[in-house]
């Protein structure tokens, strides 16, 4: 079996930290490759947390609901890559790329460490079913005004930058529905992969 990428694309309460986890879990009890999760969120949870300067000015922005500059994605993103990537192992990307330039540096990256086979999953919930579910959650960025905002930068920037990989060699996006449950969705992702 030869290691793949995986890329989720979901706006927040698409559920799809959810199915990173699970495909993960799934890939590793079908005894294949072990993977490597490379989520941006985590890094700037751990930078933020860290209380240094470059933290407290990435909690400002994502407070404001825009994204994170694109360097600094890209730092966090290639670093993950550059310290657990191998040839044996697949690849679970969540939270990147979010911008056309990030997907053109992905595909740079899957270039150079030989992961040519990468599935783009695209959970697609509507923009009242992602309202309903991020007020459920109650975090302290999620007011109507924040998650519209964050509604509209994920339109605007992050389906273009999905969208780039359209009818690209050794790439295939699969669109699922993520208004079902839980299981439901998984068993759609695993359907779509052909597992």
């Amino acid at each position: 079996m030869k290691p793949q990428a995986f890329v989720f694309f979901g706006i927040v309460g698409s559920g799809k930290g959810t199915q990173v986890k699970l495909l993960m879990e799934y890939l590793k009890s079908k005894g294949g490759l072990e993977s490597v999760y490379a989520g941006t969120g985590e890094g700037f949870r751990s930078l933020i947390a860290s209380g240094s300067y470059t933290g407290n000015l990435i909690k400002d922005t994502i407070a404001r609901g825009e994204l994170v500059a694109d360097f600094l994605t890209d730092a966090i993103f290639t670093n993950i890559l550059i310290s657990s990537l191998t040839a044996e192992k697949n690849l679970v990307a969540d939270g990147y790329p979010r911008t056309v330039p990030q997907s053109e540096l992905f595909e740079q990256m899957m270039k150079f460490f030989k992961h040519d086979k990468v599935s783009v999953i695209y959970i697609e919930v509507g923009k009242e079913e992602a309202m309903n579910r991020n007020l459920l959650r109650g975090r302290s960025d999620d007011t109507v005004q924040g998650i519209a905002k964050r509604f509209d930068e994920y339109i605007n920037n992050v389906v273009p930058a999905m969208n780039y990989f359209k009818n690209k060699t050794g790439y295939t996006i699969y669109t699922i529905n993520g208004e079902q449950s839980i299981p439901d969705v998984h068993k759609d992702i695993i359907k779509a992969l052909g597992y």
